[in-house]
């Protein structure tokens, strides 16, 4: 078997192509959960204040997935796509200027976190002041490693759309260990605190750049015998990579802002409000990274398939992606609703109110699971085909739902903390539904059987 019939997405078993490509990047999201739980797990035994601290700064981590995705999911669609219709040069300059993009918004987003970092975290109005002054610091020193991180990102992004999940395992995987082996090295034996959690982030991705650089030009199962990193743009591309990616970075952008909205109002209740936010998301990442994981695959294997008119493929995909996700979604919801305590307990041993506000957070949250699976699943074939609008306009409209339910269930119920969970729940749950019912009913109206191959990549 050639490498491109090994890595090609349009043959085969669709069942094993699948896990083909999504196997390596669950278990690259798995990697992230696992060192997300460790920095999480030393920190703790800082205290919750130093959770806080790194879960209130994570917050404009996440802000920056929003242009973050541009070089990532550019790279997974573009390269997908014309690999898939066998369009080769047009594939390697989609990879070439995702990570051009990726390189001018890590540059970009790094300078505003590092110059304006006391202003922004200020933005939370903490109550304790030694909280908010930690944050602001954690934030400044990880801000460093940005650009390399979102070039990584994006090269990951090469491999996925090529069908090579397995190198972007090998390249993260690399990162993720190498920082949950400095974690501790640098919080407690060089004495450094939260500082050595930042300083560990940083190292690590410096490292981790190299490596995905090396195999990206140099390994044997690079996507492109003939790749160079450049930084003459094709504009052409980049307007095309920015319409496909707009809508999902504006729909990252405006979640993460509207969780930052209501982080003020957790922030009422305490450092131990959010820390319970902080712990508990991490711990609901068994299910958002493992279906944003095989959501990934399936952008790979629908973008592929759409390239190439596998229309009875990408149909087959959907059935049995949905079936996997459903029972996937049920497993988690079960451990969050009946493992709530032994779960914080894990991060927070000595800290009972902590983990008792950690219990309610996640039986809530157990009753969105399906929900949040099946909308993985919706999405990631959505973005195989290029049309980013529909999951966005789900996304953005049921978060802004969110503040409201929240600011309304806090101002004029007794609920308190647990209206806030509810309304995080009830946003989550419409937000899955929606997306999937619209994928449902938009699939109607496409072919049933296979068809010429595309080649204009604007349609």
């Amino acid at each position: 078997m050639s490498r491109a019939e090994k890595y090609s997405l349009v043959e085969g078993s669709i069942v094993n192509k699948l896990f083909f490509v999504a196997g390596p990047i669950i278990v690259t999201q798995i990697f992230q959960m696992a060192y997300n739980l460790t920095d999480m797990f030393w920190l703790g035994r800082l205290s919750s204040d130093a959770v806080a601290a790194s879960g209130t700064a994570g917050m404009f981590l996440w802000l920056s997935m929003a242009f973050f995705l541009f070089g990532r999911m550019g790279a997974e669609i573009g390269v997908s796509q014309n690999l898939g219709r066998k369009d080769i040069e047009t594939a390697r300059a989609f990879a070439q200027n995702a990570i051009i993009i990726a390189i001018i918004c890590g540059v970009f987003i790094g300078a505003v976190f590092m110059i304006f970092h006391n202003e922004l975290l200020g933005l939370f109005q903490i109550r304790e002041a030694h909280v908010e002054r930690e944050a602001a610091e954690y934030l400044a020193i990880v801000s460093i490693s940005l650009p390399i991180g979102f070039m990584t990102a994006a090269i990951n992004g090469i491999f996925v759309g090529a069908g090579n999940s397995r190198m972007s395992m090998m390249v993260s995987g690399f990162g993720f260990i190498l920082n949950m082996v400095l974690d501790p090295i640098l919080i407690f034996t060089a004495g450094l605190g939260i500082h050595g959690a930042a300083i560990a982030t940083v190292i690590a991705q410096s490292l981790t750049v190299c490596l995905a650089i090396y195999v990206l030009l140099k390994s044997k199962d690079r996507p492109f015998e003939k790749m160079r990193l450049t930084l003459k743009p094709n504009f052409d591309i980049i307007k095309q990579i920015a319409k496909w990616v707009t809508p999902v970075s504006l729909e990252s952008f405006l979640f993460t802002v509207l969780s930052m909205m209501l982080t003020p109002l957790v922030a009422n209740y305490g450092a131990g409000a959010l820390a319970t936010v902080r712990i508990g998301s991490q711990i609901e990442s068994l299910t958002w990274l493992i279906a944003g994981g095989y959501a990934a695959a399936l952008t790979a294997f629908t973008g592929q398939n759409f390239g190439a008119g596998k229309w009875t493929r990408i149909n087959k995909g959907f059935k049995i992606s949905t079936g996997l996700m459903i029972c996937w979604g049920i497993l988690i919801a079960l451990v969050l609703f009946f493992g709530g305590g032994v779960l914080f307990g894990i991060f927070i041993p000595n800290e009972p109110d902590v983990i008792k506000m950690g219990i309610h957070y996640l039986q809530v949250l157990a009753f969105v699971q399906v929900p949040a699976c099946l909308e993985g699943v919706a999405a990631g074939i959505f973005r195989g085909k290029g049309k980013t609008l529909p999951p966005s306009i789900a996304s953005i409209s049921s978060n802004i739902m969110r503040v409201l339910f929240a600011y309304l269930f806090v101002s004029f119920t007794d609920l308190g903390l647990t209206g806030i969970w509810i309304a995080v729940g009830a946003s989550a749950a419409i937000r899955g539904t929606w997306i999937f019912i619209w994928y449902t009913v938009h699939s109607r109206k496409e072919p049933k059987t296979d068809v010429e191959i595309i080649t204009d990549i604007s349609e």
